[in-house]
């Protein structure tokens, strides 16, 4: 799933081109995809947009009437991409938007599930639907983030991804940033003491920033990822190969140590079925 640092990357990509020129055509929309139907679509129609913006994981395009707001959530599968005029695109993707001149705004989305959403919302509606979201995980620091670990006693890497918590962070860059603080992924939040907020706090925004600074300049996962999804592999500080934990919809990747004494993690829910 986009984080943060991609998120925020496609938001810089996409400022400009899109207040280019007005909205000719907006639509069609996958029926899964659109999530809302007032105002309709074709209000974006003739409008402008003010350029793009970003909240956690989401995307926002505001008209620059600040009548509207286009929010886009890409969920796991979505990718969003500006097409100038004349350039290939998909035939069907998930919504689109046209420009005068002939440039387009696609959403696309890989898989049969469509769980990538866009919404057509009033500024008032947007900030309610995005209200729930926690302070955004870059520049956090210290003194914002010592209350949300000593207020919600959970494993480190379930309270990093909880976006009503800290808001951008996904399971990836949880596990970049808790293997750059050496910290357990099931260490517990309330039992960090000074110099591990310390050091998580500064963790947060060292690979936010790292991750950022790759994505912007094209990189691949393969490139940028150290830890997540690196199985086997030595460990980029100690060599020791790489480690996970699998649950069902996630996988933890940790060095055993780095990050825990050479301890090996069990899943516990999983232990369970097995006995």
């Amino acid at each position: 799933m986009p984080e943060l640092p991609e998120m925020e990357a496609w938001r810089r990509q996409l400022d400009e081109p899109v207040r280019a020129f007005p909205i000719e055509k907006a639509g069609p929309a996958h029926i899964a995809t659109l999530k809302t139907f007032d105002p309709p679509l074709r209000a974006l129609e003739g409008r402008r947009l003010a350029g793009a913006r970003r909240r956690a994981k989401r995307l926002l395009f505001p008209t620059d009437d600040d009548e509207l707001v286009l929010l886009v959530h890409l969920m796991t599968a979505g990718r969003l991409r500006y097409l100038r005029a004349g350039e290939a695109g998909p035939k069907t993707p998930a919504f689109r938007l046209a420009f005068d001149g002939g440039a387009q705004l696609v959403l696309t989305e890989a898989g049969a599930k469509k769980r990538a959403g866009v919404w057509l919302l009033t500024p008032e509606a947007a900030e309610a639907e995005l209200a729930h979201l926690g302070p955004e995980a870059l520049g956090l620091g210290v003194e914002r983030l010592a209350p949300i670990l000593s207020g919600d006693s959970r494993r480190l890497h379930s309270l990093l991804r909880d976006q009503r918590a800290i808001a951008g962070i996904g399971r990836a860059w949880a596990n970049e940033i808790l293997h750059h603080a050496r910290l357990s992924p099931f260490a517990i939040s309330t039992q960090l003491d000074a110099d591990e907020v310390a050091r998580l706090a500064a963790a947060v925004d060292a690979e936010l920033e790292r991750g950022l600074e790759l994505r912007e300049r094209g990189a691949k996962d393969e490139k940028t990822y150290r830890v997540h999804d690196q199985l086997g592999e030595p460990c980029y500080v100690c060599g020791e190969p790489i480690a996970r934990v699998d649950y069902e919809e996630h996988t933890v990747y940790y060095c055993p140590r780095c990050q825990t004494g050479g301890r090996v993690l069990k899943d516990r829910r999983l232990s369970r079925l097995l006995r």
